[in-house]
């Protein structure tokens, strides 16, 4: 190993799939350093009003593209690519993918998270619980029915693709989130693929009893959806097989954990009641609830945190899921054209000292926690002639830490335990004034670590604790964090988050509705 004779001691890889881009990303296993990398962004494809879909052949060959490339980096660095002892995969959760197990192609493109595609079939499935309720199957899967989760995804898919209900019917059709996707495609496809998921990927599906870890079949029954196409239930951290080819052929793949749950192990969150906040295209707060699964009686969801082995007890966690926050950003820079990179919020939105009574509710895919409202949509309020671009701007950062409020509000009240700080990570964090609006308004310190990179670190603990080459025990250097603490007064806090609420209403209740359904609600 060279990289200036430094000793890294034993590499771990990361595939890190997420929705705007896949990465691979190698650590040292000694001190948790980034090695190297490199990042593919993908296709989105938008055929109707609501629908988000993606290529799975794309997502996959992405996948086969940052490893080479990534390997190709360390040569150049010196470094041996056989030092690298194990591969962990993180995903872009609920993201619904089906497949012939005959031909290995794709039956119809993957169906986005965040796709509003299936929102008439919600309502149809809401109608089929015992109290028309939308938490009717809360207490067996830890979810409410909304558009988000991979189970209404496929219901969806076997009623309207006929190829998928013939390929079910034949019993010829594979169902994974994008974790198994890869997973069987990693580890042979045709030939000798493993159809596995973790219980973090599994706890998505609305398919999974929150408690047994299993399929469960009351709720397989409920969205009347075959076992047979559902992938083997497994830890966090195993081995489920080895990369079947390329440059790094024969390692073993050892680690699976979606992305928000492996962003929770990356910052050491291993503690009942510490907290993470991730900030990427959507934004998502996860607790540690320890061994006990909480129902949420506030709009936020129970979730497996991690597995770290077969044996390790299930760790839970409460989650508060915002489908838009990167994405309004991004929404800023190719619909509108307000700016031409992503990193030129921060400066436009400091142009100015506040939004001049500005409020954006970025609800492009209906609102998610804690409010689960399908039909609500995106606004801008509180216009005047003295409104300019960096109002909005700055209303868009604004609306990501208002939202975050909101979730972190919702589990203080379910945990009964106020947070006392707040960690953060993600592409956004690198945005100063972004942070600071969300130490001000949570009235909290929010620590950003030196290694942004904790999604994919996270991916490389499990894969690495699996084949004994990483210690989750031991504490490893953290490097220099930054600390943003709250500037501002109560009164202007609870000012303006008041006025947030206001507009929040405003936003629901849009889609679907006459003007006598808007003046009703």
């Amino acid at each position: 190993m060279d990289a200036n004779n430094k000793d890294y001691g034993d590499l771990v890889g990361a595939v890190d799939q997420g929705t705007s881009s896949t990465r691979f990303l190698v650590f040292s296993s000694k001190t948790q350093e980034l090695i190297a990398s490199h990042q593919k962004e993908l296709q989105q494809f938008f055929p109707k009003e609501g629908w988000v879909e993606e290529d799975p052949k794309e997502i996959l060959a992405s996948a086969y593209e940052c490893i080479e490339k990534t390997v190709e980096k360390l040569k150049e660095m010196n470094i041996d690519p056989s030092n690298i002892k194990a591969i962990g995969i993180t995903n872009q959760r609920e993201t619904t993918i089906v497949w012939d197990k005959t031909s290995g192609e794709p039956l119809h493109p993957a169906i986005v998270w965040l796709d509003m595609r299936t929102a008439s079939t919600v309502d149809n499935l809401i109608n089929k619980t015992e109290k028309k309720d939308k938490d009717g199957l809360k207490d067996l899967c830890g979810l409410p029915l909304s558009t988000y989760f991979s189970a209404v995804k496929v219901r969806w898919l076997i009623d309207n693709v006929a190829a998928v209900k013939t390929a079910v019917t034949e019993d010829r059709c594979l169902f994974g989130n994008v974790d198994t996707w890869l997973l069987w495609n990693f580890t042979g496809g045709l030939k000798g693929g493993k159809h596995i998921t973790d219980c973090t990927n599994a706890s998505r599906t609305m398919l999974m009893n929150i408690r047994t870890i299993q399929w469960d079949d009351q709720l397989c029954n409920f969205f009347n959806i075959p076992k047979s196409i559902l992938p083997e239930i497994r830890s966090s951290s195993e081995v489920y097989g080895n990369l079947h080819t390329g440059a790094l052929q024969g390692i073993p793949i050892s680690g699976i954990l979606g992305d928000q749950q492996a962003a929770l192990v990356g910052q050491s969150c291993f503690k009942e009641g510490m907290a993470k906040n991730t900030y990427g295209t959507g934004c998502f707060l996860l607790y540690n609830t320890g061994t006990d699964a909480i129902i949420s009686k506030h709009g936020l969801l129970t979730t497996v945190g991690y597995k770290l082995g077969k044996d390790a007890p299930v760790t839970y966690a409460l989650e508060g899921s915002i489908a838009i926050s990167g994405a309004a950003v991004r929404w800023l820079r190719d619909n509108l054209g307000m700016i031409k990179d992503a990193s030129e919020i921060e400066t436009l939105a400091k142009s100015v000292e506040n939004t001049g009574g500005v409020y954006f509710v970025p609800a492009f895919s209906g609102l998610f926690a804690p409010y689960w409202q399908n039909d609500a949509r995106g606004i801008i309020c509180g216009l005047s002639q003295f409104s300019n671009k960096a109002h909005i701007a700055r209303a868009v950062l604004e609306a990501v830490c208002f939202q975050t409020r909101e979730i972190l509000d919702a589990m203080n009240q379910d945990s009964g335990i106020r947070l006392t700080k707040l960690q953060v990570d993600g592409g956004m964090t690198a945005n100063n004034l972004l942070m600071q609006i969300q130490a001000d308004l949570l009235n909290i310190p929010v620590i950003r670590p030196a290694m942004l990179e904790t999604t994919a670190l996270g991916a490389a603990v499990a894969a690495g604790n699996a084949v004994g080459v990483w210690n989750i025990k031991e504490e490893k250097p953290k490097g220099a964090i930054s600390e943003f603490t709250p500037s501002v007064t109560e009164q202007d806090r609870m000012s303006r988050y008041s006025k947030w609420k206001l507009a929040v209403q405003k936003s629901m209740h849009w889609e679907g509705h006459g003007i006598d359904g808007l003046a009703q609600g």
